[in-house]
């Protein structure tokens, strides 16, 4: 089992759900500003979901699977829940105090790409 492209298959299958669901019970229930929140939250989320799920098929097709591509992995999924599914609660809940973990999960996503272009960096630890 790939844990990794797990991971990034489950998300995208989330993301496609969260956005479904979102166009047609959430749309009209909020403001413009929180619909806004909510499109920004799913297209990070539909991009770490990729990126997760690329990282995932890259660990599948090598030898010796990166820990550093691993890390980099981990630290996208823990930023991409952090920041979308904190405004997707806000939005749903409409207690905009659960946005105040965005911010976490924007460092942590940005966290995640800086050990992306690590890995990619020094490709040779194993």
């Amino acid at each position: 089992m790939n844990p990794v492209l797990l991971v990034g298959a489950f998300l995208g299958f989330l993301s496609v759900v969260i956005g479904a669901l979102s166009e047609h019970l959430l749309q009209h229930q909020v403001s413009q500003e929180v619909w806004r929140w909510v499109m920004t939250a799913i297209r990070y989320h539909q991009i770490g979901a990729v990126t997760i799920t690329a990282i995932g098929l890259a660990l599948s097709v090598t030898a010796q699977p990166s820990t550093r591509l691993t890390r980099a992995a981990w630290v996208l999924s823990a930023g991409t829940v952090l920041f979308s599914f904190s405004i997707y609660a806000a939005a749903a809940s409409g207690f905009e105090p659960l946005t105040y973990i965005t911010p976490f999960g924007g460092i942590t996503l940005m966290v995640g790409w800086g050990l992306l272009a690590w890995a990619a960096w020094r490709p040779s630890d194993h």
